[in-house]
């Protein structure tokens, strides 16, 4: 009878680093010459986040903390151009300068209320 040998798809890691954590992670390709090959994935880029609501920032770049470091990326991928830009949404901008806005709006409607109290004048003791 005919015996089929099947080939050997084992393969080795490609750095001294042996474990399989989230840092080691792997895929096989297959190259041009038809051998089998390990390619090292890179961790996943989270986007950043809203630090008053949460919610993922747009027109920022998904980049690893390292990338976000000023000599690697550019300014323009990190940023938009607005108050707080890559730090808060534009929702959470808005209802800031509006809070901002009612607070010395308040402040000024109290300070006519004091002044209306003293231009009044008081009656004579009785």
């Amino acid at each position: 009878h005919l015996q089929v040998a099947m080939k050997d798809t084992r393969l080795a890691f490609r750095r001294r680093h042996s474990y399989n954590t989230k840092s080691n992670k792997t895929r096989v390709v297959k190259t041009p010459g038809g051998k089998l090959a390990l390619l090292y994935v890179k961790k996943q880029a989270n986007v950043s986040k809203c630090g008053d609501c949460g919610e993922k920032l747009r027109g920022v770049k998904a980049l690893r903390p390292m990338q976000k470091k000023k000599s690697i990326s550019t300014k323009r991928l990190k940023h938009v151009s607005r108050a707080y830009g890559g730090a808060r949404c534009g929702k959470c901008v808005r209802q800031r300068i509006i809070r901002a806005f009612l607070i010395e709006e308040q402040k000024i409607v109290k300070r006519v209320l004091i002044d209306q109290q003293k231009a009044k004048p008081t009656p004579a003791g009785k």
